[in-house]
């Protein structure tokens, strides 16, 4: 059974597990022989954030002076990725195994008094590895395979073409604007991109090619830190690396291409824990939820949403069930009060103009239902290590049950479960609640029940047994075999990481980035005429914070912070923004510049007469020397609930609206219509 220690502390074992009593050995001693008090645990914190940041860093600094072949033309970066990672799992498994070797050091009759000090190199080098282990894994995972590259995971593909523009805004203003449209706050969260934007301004990059770096760092600082959090949750070393090692790399598996959204799912696991302790009083715990909480809502709000319902849920049970107190119901509130008072740095700007009447409309953000959304996950059945390790998982939550922890772990899997089955239930509804992303959620949660699985493992056979039943060679050989094991499954898993994430990679390499290259050398798209759209804007004397520009080519605004007219999909539209209005707006621009509104005196008026800021640019595909074919704009419509979700249709605009009053050049394919002013 593992039960709280008084002071909030490790998860510890029950008295039960100690063969000679609690006056020879202190509770939960062999559990958590490495705990952290308060003070220790924010210095480790504080610590391993910092290190884990300048160690990334710099490692991406020196991969960007290498001259590495393009991920899918050559095997050379994953040998070296594959590499990597078998040295850091081993320098860390071995130096976890003298760890606990050490364990071992006492007498047969527990005087703890008489185990042999470990050299103080030693634990210094083992706290550094185990610290820095997480961080070198995103690095060989992610850093390698793109080192040749400018761009991240899937380049501008689809999605991330809008998370790139909004980075690209957040460095080039430090007000929380939208990522599209003009004077207008943000809708989405806009934490992680803000702090990445800072990023950008100090390394002196364009937003978009900050990108690649602040979603490393960013990772890897993320995953250090929860090895000194499940050392405080479960004052051991070895148990809380094992964890955060497990975390990073389910989480580099399956949501890499989104690191803010991965971030936050890193805390889940730990998040539940502390739910428990909130519950009871846990004033550290609670200062703990509180932050994790309130910056999780600014980075992405669907894991906080899901989060912070099974937090409630975990008060909700102890004071009703366990406790019949209203005491968890007050730390409760003061946990709720003080996030969102957090989460307002971010959601305030827009919850004040929503507030203030401003209209709202054509946002479909869940309007998107993927086959993996029509199904429930069973990570525990499924055939690799990681559904092995669900399954041991899923063994310990049912054996450990009564444990306080353990219960919190179960109600996050039900608020998650029954979360997926309400997503799926309210498409009736013409809706869904994005069920299908949780997943991730739920692997994590199973993954680290598995670590803390393997651990009791090894507690209740050889310290229960150690030293009536068993020989000190036999505990020895137990733990050594437990080492070797997770060691190689662990290696299985990682190295094939890279190879997970090909597409994605691949991706990198193909898109044109922001200087109109290809990563991989070969002719670059039509992204290599943004740069030419940029030198003849500014020639004109736009300045890009301050210019609106109507055009299709969404990936212009992705490298350059020009605002857009209307956004790339509903989905990720700002809902101040209104964008099916925009669409209808534009659409009847198009038509009617080919009757009614063909002088350009009276486009140009009916253009004015736009509700919301009017564009000063249009970039159409066409030709400026063949006229009667008009200039095409793509239009982007919600299908929902088909799949795929999103339809882009062309309308045409008249060329002869666009005389005298604007002035227009052919860059490639492209017309670039300008106010001639």
């Amino acid at each position: 059974m593992i039960n709280t220690s008084e002071d909030e502390g490790a998860v510890s074992v029950h008295q039960d597990l100690n063969p000679y009593g609690p006056s020879r050995v202190p509770e939960g001693e062999v559990y958590r022989p490495d705990s952290l008090n308060k003070k220790a645990t924010l210095v480790a914190i504080a610590g391993a954030a910092a290190l884990a940041f300048l160690f990334a860093l710099v490692l991406w600094l020196g991969l960007k002076q290498t001259n590495l072949p393009a991920f899918g033309s050559s095997n050379v970066t994953k040998a070296l990725s594959s590499a990597t990672i078998a040295a850091v799992l081993l320098v860390t498994g071995g130096l976890t195994w003298l760890w606990l070797r050490d364990e071992h050091r006492s007498n047969p009759r527990w005087e703890l008094e008489n185990i042999k000090p470990r050299p103080k190199w030693r634990i210094a080098l083992t706290y550094l590895v185990s610290y820095l282990s997480p961080a070198t894994i995103v690095i060989a995972v992610l850093a390698i395979p793109l080192s040749a590259t400018r761009l991240y995971l899937d380049g501008v593909s689809v999605d991330q073409g809008f998370r790139t523009q909004f980075l690209t805004r957040m460095a080039d203003e430090i007000s929380l604007a939208d990522m599209n449209y003009i004077d207008m706050p943000t809708y989405y969260p806009a934490g992680w991109f803000w702090l990445g934007g800072r990023l950008a301004n100090m390394l002196g990059l364009p937003g978009w090619e900050a990108f690649q770096p602040w979603a490393i760092i960013s990772m890897a600082v993320s995953a250090s830190i929860l090895v000194p959090v499940w050392q405080r949750i479960t004052g051991s070393l070895p148990v809380a690396t094992g964890i955060a090692l497990v975390t990073t790399c389910v989480i580099l598996a399956m949501n890499s291409e989104e690191p803010y959204a991965a971030i936050v799912a890193m805390g889940v696991p730990a998040m539940l824990m502390l739910s428990s302790r909130i519950a009871r009083g846990g004033k550290f715990a609670l200062c703990g939820g509180i932050v994790y909480l309130g910056v999780s809502a600014t980075f992405y709000t669907l894991f906080t949403g899901a989060i912070a319902l099974s937090t409630v849920a975990i008060c909700l049970l102890v004071a009703a069930v366990l406790r019949r107190s209203i005491k968890p119901l007050l730390w409760l509130a003061v946990l709720g009060v003080s996030s969102i008072a957090v989460a307002l740095l971010s959601w305030g700007p827009f919850l004040l103009a929503s507030v203030n009447g401003a209209e709202q409309s054509g946002d479909s953000a869940t309007h998107y239902l993927p086959t993996s959304g029509t199904q429930f996950p069973v990570p525990f059945l499924a055939p690799s290590v990681v559904g092995l390790l669900c399954l041991i998982g899923l063994v310990y939550l049912v054996v450990r049950f009564h444990g306080r922890e353990v219960r919190a772990m179960w109600v996050g899997i039900v608020v998650v479960y029954g979360w997926i089955a309400m997503s799926m239930a309210i498409t009736l509804l013409g809706n869904t609640l994005l069920g299908f992303r949780l997943e991730t959620v739920l692997v994590l949660i199973f993954a680290t029940a598995g670590v803390l699985g393997i651990a009791d493992f090894r507690l209740a056979s050889i310290y229960q047994l150690y030293p009536t039943q068993i020989t000190e060679r036999t505990a020895t050989f137990i733990t050594n075999t437990i080492v070797i094991i997770v060691l190689l499954g662990g290696l299985q898993y990682a190295q094939d990481l890279p190879q997970k994430n090909a597409r994605a990679i691949d991706l990198a390499y193909t898109d044109t980035d922001g200087y109109g290259e290809r990563a991989d050398l070969y002719p670059a798209g039509s992204a290599r005429y943004y740069k030419d759209f940029n030198e003849h804007l500014l020639d004109q004397g736009f300045e890009p914070s301050d210019t609106v520009v109507l055009t299709d080519e969404l990936d212009f605004m992705s490298y350059y912070p020009y605002h857009g007219f209307q956004a790339f999909t509903s989905h990720y539209a700002n809902p101040l923004g209104e964008f099916g209005n925009r669409n209808v707006f534009i659409e009847d621009l198009a038509i009617r510049s080919w009757d009614e509104l063909a002088a350009p005196q009276d486009f140009h008026d009916a253009l004015m007469k736009s509700p919301w800021a009017t564009p000063d640019v249009f970039i159409f595909r066409g030709s400026a020397e063949n006229l009667d074919a008009g200039w095409k704009y793509d239009i982007a419509e919600d299908l929902y609930p088909n799949n795929p979700n999103v339809r882009f249709r062309g309308v045409f605009f008249n060329p002869e609206s666009f005389d005298e009053i604007w002035r227009t050049e052919q860059v490639g394919p492209f017309v670039v219509v300008t106010h001639n002013e």
